[in-house]
Parts: structure tokens; C-alpha cells; sequence
């Protein structure tokens, strides 16, 4: 794993100094090695950077920047059948000085143009400079894996795995987009292809930024998408069927995976996912995997007793921690350096945390994320067909009516209910959700923390309400049921922007390379042409995976209500970290900083300290967005 920056500037101000220091700011993303290549064009400066988190070949044969033929390469990640496509190219007369699956990407490139990346198994950002053809070339994975943003303002592109980077560069504006704001405080992180700054970008999943440096022109391109598969039509197989090919796949995936010249170590968590990473993974090996986990002394959040049965039951070599809030309060004031975007998924807390114990021991983990998202785990697919059932069955001569009403009051006209919990985002979504015309908009509306109008409230501005990945749901075709639908669109929001954002620079920031098994391409492009009853079966969530489960764990190790991987913040912000709220959030301290509406968040902050029900989540969010900026700005 590692991390890239560069630049391509038409304006001809930037220098290989400039490079340096973007480059290594992304130290803990590789500490191994770096390079740099700049070259001082008539048109234009081109930089690449690279830092080395060295997991394949560790020799200097695998340093980047890495050149072959007018190709120049920077890359992070990992392409996991690097040694079939060097068998094909070795067929086809290329030679090779290393055992790095970065030269085999260059040389694919060479062989194939960018058709290559059709062959990539692995999770990838990729930099390649065509000398030949005055063309650089941005590439990010179909899942969005791996990172990789882009700035474009006043004829000078820049682009990185981290915004951290773009700090260093002496013409890069800091200037905070409104727009992206309010939607993180909705979300709790920023989907993309937004940032929190204007004219900065994420490149989205399964896309190819080229940027034609004779004419200046920069075109974004997509070469794969989860939605193609969820619209081909349904398998006609039986369970056995699809529990084989699943099966044979998740094995698959899960062996590409190991492939290192490291240590590889699997996040374990007890529950279904991680269970069965573990559970393939440790099947006929004799040498005994290494399993970490994260436990809380707090009752309803601590899966580490279940996690340490089923690392007994297969024979691990089991690791654990327990968080207690000093861990916590050790690392809040961390979170901003390390998502230097804002990002308020508490789980990230836990996560920075097991990365470390895992560290400790290898420089590879694997972890389970995208089960829900490919087998249906969540509660919110079941809470957003409920919601759809209700809202349907009322008629459209009255929702008009009532949404006209709606729309003229607000929460405060209804002064019996207004005292209950969370009740003013509630009134909102009860608004958004008499609009919903699709279980995909309902599964927005449950996915949201606030509303629109909710976050506008909160801020000094008017933002506009930006388009994201969650109103793709109009591309999806009549072979989807609303499960599939809602899945399909939680692949292309939730996860990728969320949880592989978390998992990202958790793991990168103590040095460790994250594996995620269950998001090799050839499983989510089978899985997505199955019918949502393997899926969601009677009422049982991730039906397949579980009956999958099943054939190598006992049943009654696995089979308990479903935790996530929280933190209990409502019972600690009350105590210890209670003096966050107070410092951050002071009144005088938001009127200085002038984009929170002060009186507004300070009266949800007494409310909430007072012990009145409110939602601890907004609060945090609004921290953590201040915390960031006390960083960045």
C-alpha cells in the first residue's frame, strides 16, 4: 500500500521542491521508500510522487516512479493476479526485472492502452504519464477501494491519495464548499464526487480521469459499474447452485488476498462476515492465522466474546483490546490529521484501534467489509421497505393536502409531540418520505442523520442540495426488486464513502495494508444477478452468506442479533468528553468561526447536555467539522 501525488500545471509555477513536499505528506501511507519524477515541459510542469509501503517485492526492483518505454507509473494499492497477466505478457515477448505487479501494470498499459484495467483484480489508484501520447491518465478501482482526489483551478491540476497533499502545494485554495458542508452534515461524510473544498474532486469508483495536456481538456470516464450487473437479467438457479459459485468465489477472492511478502493478519468481529474470511481462510492451513479485535466494557457494544469463541473454534492466533474511553479521548484529537476531510463515522475510533494491535504483528489485514451491502445485513433495507409499505397505502388526494400543510409549519407548531425524541428530524424525514416515489428514496431518507433543511438551519449560509450516488436509483431497471435496488445503491454510497473511507486511512495511518476479500469484482458482478431471495429469505438477513457460514461454523456461534462496530458515545459524552462539546461548540468560539447559525447549535448542544432526547450524532458531526477545521483552515 502506498500513497501518490502529482501535478500537471499548464501555469508552469510549480517545481520539484513543491513535489517533494506533497509527496511526503503522505509519509504514513508508505514509510519504505519515495520517489519523485518532474519534468519541466514547454506547455506544462508534470510531477510524480511516490511513497512506498513495501508488501511485494520488497527489493528496490518495486520503487516508484516506475518508467518503460515513454510510460511513467504511480500507484497504489494492490492488483492481486499480477502473476496471470505477466504470464500473458511474457507470452507475448515482455520481460521483466521484478517481481512488483507495478511493472506488470505498466506493461499491461503498454500492451493494452487503458483496456488493461479490464484485466485488474485488486483495488487501485493509478497515475500513468503517456509521453507518447501528452495524455496523464488518473485511474481509481471499481469499488473505490482506494482513494484518489483531483484539484482543478486556474489551469493547474492536482491530484493525491490524501487531501492532506494538496496543503502543500503554494497555489492550492482553501476555500470550503457550502454545498458539500451540508451534506455532510446529512451523511456524516461527503459522497463523491464532492469534497469538502470547491474545485476538488473524488474520482469516482470505476472511473479514468484523462487529462490532454496539448489542449489542456480533462475528461472523466467510466469503465465499470455495479448498476450494469444489477440490471442484467436474474440467474434462474437453485440455493445449492448459487451457494457453490458464491462459495468458489469468496475462495477465490479470499486466496488473492494472501498473496504478500508479509505478514496477513484478518479483522475479526464474531459476526458472519469476518467469520467467514476467517473461516475459509484458516480451512486446510496449518499455520495458524492472526485475528484482531476491538471490545468495550459497555454492554451492547462489545463483540469481542464472540469473536474469541470463533477464533478458538478454527485454531487462530487470537488478538485482543479493550477500549475504554481514555483510548477514546487519546485519539479525538488525532481524527482530524488522519480524515483530512471531514468524516464523523465514530466507528472510526475502533477502527484506528485495531489497526494498531493488528500492527503490531503483520503489515497486511483483512477485513469483511461490503457484506451487508452484497447480502442484504442491514436493518435500514428492512425499516425503508416498512416505511414504503405505510407511505403507499395512503392516497395521493391526502399526501398533497398534508405536504402543503407540512410545508407551511414547522416542528415547534406541534407543542405535545415537539419534546420527544429526535423529534424535529423526524418531522423532516415524515415530510421527504410523503414525497418518495421509489424504495430507493426511502432508503435515503432512512440513511440521512438530518435533513436538507435541517443542515441549512444549522449553517450561516444557503447551500444547494447537490446530486450524489443516491439518486441513481433511476437507472435501474425492471430486474431489480426493491432489494436489489436498495443494494445496489448502498454499494455505490454507504460503503465506498463511508466505510472504505474509514477503513482507508485507519489502516494507513499506522503503516498497515487493508484487504477487503469480499469486494474482488467477480463476487459483487455474480451476486448482483441473483434474486433478493438468497439475499433476504423469510425475513432472514444475508441468507446465503449465512447458509455458506453454516457448512464451517456452528450455527449457534454465529447466529445472535446483529452489534456494528460502535462506540458508546452516548454514555461517555456525558462524562469525559462532555468538555468537547463545551469547547468547540462555546457560542463566542462559533460566532469567530462564522459558518454555524451559533444560537442554533449551542441550543442543541444544552438541549442534549441537559439530558433532554436528542440526537448525540448531529453533535458530533458538528465537532467534528470544527476540529477539522481548527486543523486544516
Amino acid at each position: 500500500m502506498c500513497g501518490i501525488a502529482g501535478f500537471v500545471d499548464f501555469c508552469q509555477k510549480s517545481n520539484e521542491d513543491i513535489l517533494k513536499n506533497m509527496t511526503d505528506e503522505l509519509h504514513h501511507r508508505g514509510g519504505d521508500d519515495s520517489g519523485y519524477l518532474f519534468y519541466k515541459r514547454d506547455d506544462a510542469d508534470i510531477g510524480l510522487g511516490h511513497r512506498r509501503l513495501s508488501i511485494l517485492d520488497l527489493s528496490s526492483h518495486g520503487h516508484q516512479p516506475m518508467s518503460f518505454d515513454d510510460i511513467d507509473i504511480v500507484y497504489n494499492g494492490e492488483v492481486y493476479n499480477f502473476e496471470e497477466i505477466k504470464r500473458e505478457l511474457e507470452a507475448l515477448s515482455y520481460v521483466f526485472s521484478s517481481h512488483s505487479d507495478t511493472e506488470v501494470i505498466l506493461k499491461a498499459y503498454h500492451r493494452w492502452g487503458l483496456k488493461a484495467v479490464d484485466k485488474f483484480n485488486g483495488m487501485f489508484a493509478i497515475a500513468i504519464y503517456d509521453k507518447k501520447l501528452s495524455k496523464l491518465f488518473l485511474i481509481r478501482d471499481r469499488s473505490g477501494v482506494k482513494p484518489l482526489y483531483w484539484y482543478y483551478h486556474k489551469s493547474r491540476l492536482l491530484f493525491a491519495s490524501e487531501l492532506k497533499s494538496f496543503h502543500k502545494h503554494p497555489e492550492f485554495k482553501k476555500e470550503i464548499d457550502i454545498d458539500a458542508l451540508a451534506l455532510f452534515l446529512q451523511l456524516q461524510y461527503i459522497p463523491e464526487p464532492h469534497s469538502i473544498f470547491k474545485n476538488c474532486y473524488k474520482l469516482r469508483a470505476g472511473h479514468i480521469l484523462e487529462i490532454d495536456i496539448k489542449n489542456e481538456k480533462i475528461v472523466e470516464k467510466e469503465y465499470w459499474s455495479v448498476i450494469d450487473f444489477y440490471n442484467k437479467p436474474k440467474l434462474d438457479i437453485s440455493k445449492d447452485e448459487a451457494m457453490s459459485e458464491v462459495e468458489k468465489l469468496l475462495k477465490s477472492a479470499f486466496d488473492y488476498r494472501l498473496v504478500s511478502d508479509v505478514g496477513v493478519g484478518v479483522f475479526l468481529s464474531g459476526g458472519y462476515d469476518s467469520s467467514i474470511v476467517t473461516a475459509l481462510l484458516q480451512k486446510d492451513r496449518s499455520e495458524k492465522l492472526k485475528t484482531f479485535t476491538i471490545g468495550f466494557r459497555e454492554k451492547g457494544f462489545d463483540e469481542a466474546p464472540y469473536a474469541k469463541k470463533v477464533a478458538s473454534y478454527l485454531g487462530c492466533d487470537h488478538n485482543e483490546y479493550y477500549c475504554e474511553q481514555k483510548d477514546a479521548l487519546d485519539i479525538i484529537p488525532k481524527l482530524a490529521s488522519i480524515y483530512d476531510e471531514p468524516f464523523a463515522d465514530v466507528s472510526a475510533i475502533p477502527t484506528i484501534l485495531v489497526s494498531s494491535l493488528a500492527r503490531e504483528k503483520v503489515k497486511v489485514s483483512l477485513s469483511a467489509d461490503g457484506g451487508d451491502e452484497l447480502f442484504a445485513g442491514y436493518d435500514r433495507y428492512i425499516r425503508a421497505l416498512s416505511y414504503q409499505k405505510k407511505f403507499s397505502k395512503i392516497p395521493n388526494f391526502v399526501k398533497s393536502p398534508l405536504n402543503s400543510i407540512l410545508g407551511k409549519v414547522g416542528p415547534e407548531s406541534i407543542p405535545f409531540l415537539k419534546n420527544t425524541y429526535n423529534f424535529t428530524t423526524r418531522y423532516e424525514k415524515l415530510k421527504n418520505m410523503l414525497k418518495a416515489d421509489s424504495t430507493t428514496e426511502f432508503l435515503k431518507q432512512t440513511s440521512f442523520y438530518i435533513s436538507f433543511n435541517e443542515a441549512n438551519r444549522l449553517l450561516n449560509f444557503t447551500a444547494q442540495n447537490l446530486a450524489t450516488n443516491f439518486d441513481k436509483g433511476r437507472y435501474l431497471n425492471t430486474q431489480n426488486d426493491d432489494i436489489n435496488s436498495m443494494l445496489a445503491i448502498d454499494y455505490k454510497t454507504y460503503m465506498m464513502d463511508d466505510v472504505l473511507t474509514k477503513v482507508d486511512r485507519a489502516t494507513m495511518s499506522v503503516g498497515l495494508e487493508g484487504r477487503e476479500p469480499l469486494l474482488d469484482y467477480r463476487v459483487i458482478e455474480f451476486v448482483a444477478t441473483l434474486p433478493s431471495s438468497f439475499k433476504y429469505n423469510n425475513g432472514v438477513k444475508k441468507y446465503l452468506l449465512k447458509e455458506i457460514a453454516h457448512k464451517h461454523l456452528p450455527k449457534e456461534l454465529l447466529d445472535r442479533p446483529k452489534m456494528g462496530f460502535g462506540v458508546p458515545i452516548h454514555e461517555w459524552f456525558k462524562d469525559e468528553l462532555k468538555e468537547y462539546f463545551l469547547h468547540y461548540l462555546d457560542e463566542k468560539r462559533l460566532e469567530e468561526n462564522g459558518i454555524f447559525n451559533a444560537k442554533e447549535v449551542v441550543k442543541l448542544r444544552d438541549s442534549y447536555l441537559n439530558g433532554d432526547k436528542q440526537n448525540v450524532d448531529n453533535l458530533w458531526s458538528i465537532l467534528m467539522f470544527l476540529m477539522w477545521y481548527e486543523k486544516w483552515m
